[in-house]
């Protein structure tokens, strides 16, 4: 898959113990921004942070280590990442949805000759 130039970044805001039918939420976006052909997705996990409930998650105390912040990052062009939305709205009932313009200059992915070989061999 080729991408570069003007493209979008999908940042979903969700927690850790977020769940999607006794499954991980972020697993279930991931699966589905898979399985909708998205070029890739990213889960990162934040060590401290708060939402709308006001509520700080932090890794440095065990009690509130429960549900730490995710943010799931998505890159794909806009007529791709805009099509997947309204999977978003069926799957994210609390979190933070944005979308921002981005430049991809480089998306370089492993071929079938092995790791770290480029696409297209060589």
């Amino acid at each position: 898959m080729k991408l570069e130039g003007s493209a979008l970044r999908l940042t979903i805001f969700v927690g850790e113990s977020d769940s999607w039918h006794h499954k991980p939420l972020y697993h279930e976006i991931v699966r589905r921004a898979h399985a909708a052909g998205l070029a890739g997705a990213s889960v990162i996990r934040g060590i401290e942070g708060f939402g709308a409930s006001s509520r700080i998650h932090t890794s440095r105390i065990l009690s509130l280590s429960q549900d730490l912040p995710l943010a799931v990052v998505i890159v794909d062009a806009a007529d791709k990442v805009r099509a997947f939305l309204p999977q978003l709205d069926e799957l994210v009932t609390e979190g933070l949805v944005i979308i921002d313009p981005v430049e991809v200059i480089r998306y370089v992915g492993r071929s079938a000759d092995g790791p770290g070989t480029p696409e297209g061999g060589r």
